[in-house]
């Protein structure tokens, strides 16, 4: 049965207007418009729309999934299987925290003894061999492009770029108990863009995605929180309003 565009919003809790910005660019075209000008959506457009949305939680672009739902080569059951390996492996990660934090419990109380490999149980961030296996596939290379464009600046320019994210950092620090939405907050995350756009090419949705890694790598939390505490946490916070805000 066609739904209506406010129907497939309330369905697949998204908004109105971010169906329509799909329908503006080709990438989720309702197979129906009514002579009322109603978007009707079908059983297919559905379908299409939750590959949008898993490739949207892996980070890519809007641009990069219509390109990889428009290639001939493209399977959406070995899309749905990849996807589901993903989530598989970050959920048995969880599970591993969970377990953890209740055996913690039990270890402040004086009830059991952990070792200290077993207090951190289930805090390798360090990769998710489904998501590289992902990006290799369809490939989102944003985060290499940016580091090899960065090597090659002249020892000059590499050192003007090393203080202006210093300097971004220290400021975002000083902000980080505020609201991630908040006007300063999005001001400064936006300095941020532009900087991160000086060397490589980050679209919004690569930009939320990277905000993302800030809080599943350990190793990307722990050097921005030495700018202060709770930062790496924030800037996820604040770079996912940004590309929200910036789609």
């Amino acid at each position: 049965m066609a739904m209506k565009v406010k129907e497939v919003s309330e369905l697949a809790s998204i908004s109105v207007r971010t169906l329509h910005h799909y329908d503006e660019i080709g990438l989720l075209v309702p197979d129906e418009i009514t002579a009322a000008g109603y978007r009707m959506y079908s059983d297919a457009n559905l379908e299409r729309l939750q590959q949008i949305l898993f490739f949207k939680e892996l980070g890519f672009s809007l641009k990069e999934i219509k390109n990889i739902i428009d290639d001939p080569t493209f399977s959406a059951e070995e899309a749905l299987h990849m996807h589901k390996l993903i989530l598989v492996e970050k959920r048995q990660r969880l599970d591993q925290m969970i377990a953890t934090i209740d055996k913690t419990v039990l270890h402040l109380r004086g009830e059991i003894k952990m070792t200290a490999k077993e207090q951190f149980q289930g805090f390798d961030f360090s990769h998710n061999p489904y998501e590289k296996e992902a990006r290799e596939r369809w490939g989102d290379q944003a985060v290499n492009e940016a580091n090899q464009k960065l090597q090659q600046q002249p020892a000059n320019k590499q050192k003007e770029l090393a203080k202006q994210m210093n300097d971004i950092f220290a400021r975002l620090a000083a902000l980080r108990h505020t609201a991630p939405d908040s006007e300063a907050a999005q001001a400064e995350i936006k300095q941020w863009y532009m900087y991160l756009n000086q060397i490589g090419n980050y679209t919004p949705a690569a930009f939320k995605g990277l905000g993302q890694m800030y809080v599943e790598d350990e190793r990307f939390t722990r050097n921005i929180d030495q700018f202060g505490e709770g930062l790496a946490q924030f800037m996820c916070q604040a770079m996912a309003v940004f590309a929200d805000r910036n789609e």
